[in-house]
């Protein structure tokens, strides 16, 4: 393994971990500002404080899991200074402008509000405390916009010119960046991402509750925890739909900018007119045709460029392309791990989605599970387990986004190899490889134990109102 090797493992670990956190922030704080304004319309109309709880509820994880993402993300934006000082150096112009307003809305907006929504929920007036954690909910998808702006330019480069005395990519328009195609495109796709994430955890968490047999049917705790695996399950839904849609644009959006990486999602060596789609396909390392193959006709062609006929370039006729315009060099990505990761990303989140429809279907109208106590404890084992899948989805389309791009760091501009630190060793690599994963694993350890305490505590209590403040007469009187 070479230097630019483990310093890509490294970026790589630092990276996956950290966006186990990002998209549980960003739906938990959408559902809380959802279920609290849901409550403030119920008390409106005299209904019980249900959904009142369940905010508190969904808040409490989003805190202990906004925590240990800023954590994470400040380890991640380390590592440009320290691994990767030369790409910092070429993309610095770029990239900071996206990384000081992340950092703002991060560690100001963000931060600022949800504590306001935490301490301040039996002080505020209704409606202002609302409106802090959707602040909270809106600034997330704004900071994940933004970033998403800076790896957009990594996929199709915009908004730069080249200063000819240093060398480096100079940012021409901010809002150009902000608005490239592939982020206008990437954007809806991950954030639906991000809500079939949360709606698995919530829903997760109401089906363990109601496994576990310790509220009656007829309570209101056993009613409140069948609300939330359903609001959950509806959640994953909906994501899931708005994935498959905007997944759609998105993969057409990359075959324009980057045909390399549609054809290696397929293992496509040749041309093709008519491109199929392999759900399953076998061959040899090396090999250029496949031994076994499950295919549907057409439709690689039809997430290219939405017709079921239509050519989708081979990454041999690819291949002599870039070495034509960018010199020689190879510029075929690890196949295996893109055809795979791609498979992955689709086939877990599908199944995901199907939990949640067999879930909504088992609980429909008044339904609720009824297992026996053998059923209800495997399936408990088996909750646990729910979470993880849009999570695995979501790190699998990461894998596949960034390792097709593969050589360049920068689509057809700045090349990984290049983006090294100079004078980095082997050593120094794998030390700090070794810390992050040490300090990563104590605060998953971490991140596990508060939020299954806060899970098996249930329904927290709702605080008193805030008191009224005295009319002028009132505190006229009051004080003389």
């Amino acid at each position: 393994m070479t230097i630019e090797d483990l310093t890509r493992l490294q970026f790589a670990v630092t990276t996956l971990y950290h966006y186990l956190f990002v998209p549980l922030s960003i739906s938990l704080a959408l559902f809380t500002a959802l279920l609290q304004t849901a409550h403030l319309r119920r008390t409106r109309r005299g209904g019980d404080d249900t959904y009142g709880r369940l905010s508190l509820l969904v808040g409490k994880l989003l805190m202990t899991t906004f925590a240990v993402g800023v954590v994470t993300g400040l380890v991640q934006e380390f590592q440009f200074g320290l691994s990767w000082s030369s790409f910092a150096r070429f993309y610095g112009d770029v990239f900071g402008p996206t990384l000081a307003v992340e950092g703002m809305l991060a560690f100001f907006l963000e931060a600022t509000f949800l504590g306001l929504w935490w301490f301040g929920r039996d002080r505020l007036p209704a409606l202002v405390h609302l409106a802090t954690i959707w602040i909270v909910a809106v600034g997330t998808a704004i900071s994940a916009f933004v970033i998403l702006a800076a790896n957009s330019f990594m996929q199709n480069p915009v908004a730069y010119t080249i200063d000819a005395q240093t060398g480096r990519a100079r940012l021409g328009s901010f809002s150009e960046l902000l608005f490239n195609e592939v982020n206008l495109a990437a954007f809806p796709h991950t954030y639906a991402g991000a809500v079939m994430a949360g709606g698995a955890l919530v829903m997760a968490v109401g089906v363990w509750h109601l496994l576990r047999g310790d509220y009656a049917e007829d309570t209101r705790e056993f009613a409140a925890f069948r609300t939330l695996s359903r609001f959950g399950a509806w959640a994953l839904l909906a994501g899931g739909g708005l994935v498959a849609l905007s997944g759609d644009v998105l993969g057409k959006v990359i075959t324009q900018v980057q045909p390399m990486k549609m054809a290696a999602a397929e293992a496509l060596y040749r041309t093709t007119t008519g491109a199929p789609f392999s759900i399953f396909s076998y061959a040899p390392l090396g090999s250029d045709k496949p031994t076994f193959s499950l295919e549907v006709p057409g439709f690689l062609s039809f997430l290219a460029k939405g017709s079921f006929s239509a050519q989708v370039l081979g990454l041999k006729d690819l291949q002599d392309a870039y070495a034509a315009q960018f010199g020689p060099g190879d510029y075929v990505p690890w196949i295996p791990v893109a055809f795979w990761s791609f498979r992955l990303m689709i086939g877990v989140g599908m199944f995901a989605v199907l939990v949640a429809a067999a879930h909504l279907w088992v609980t429909r109208k008044s339904r609720v599970l009824r297992p026996d106590r053998r059923l209800a404890q495997g399936l408990l084992w088996s909750v646990g387990l729910l979470p993880l899948l849009p999570l695995a989805a979501n790190s699998f389309g990461w894998i596949f986004t960034e390792t097709a791009r593969q050589p360049w760091l920068v689509f057809g501009l700045f090349k990984t190899a290049d983006g090294v630190s100079p004078g980095l060793t082997f050593a120094e690599v794998a030390a700090s490889l070794a810390a992050f994963t040490v300090v990563y694993g104590a605060l998953a350890v971490v991140w596990v134990k508060l939020a299954a305490r806060l899970v098996r505590k249930g329904l927290p209590e709702m605080p008193a109102p805030a008191p009224a403040e005295p009319a002028a007469d009132d505190e006229f009187v009051t004080t003389y």
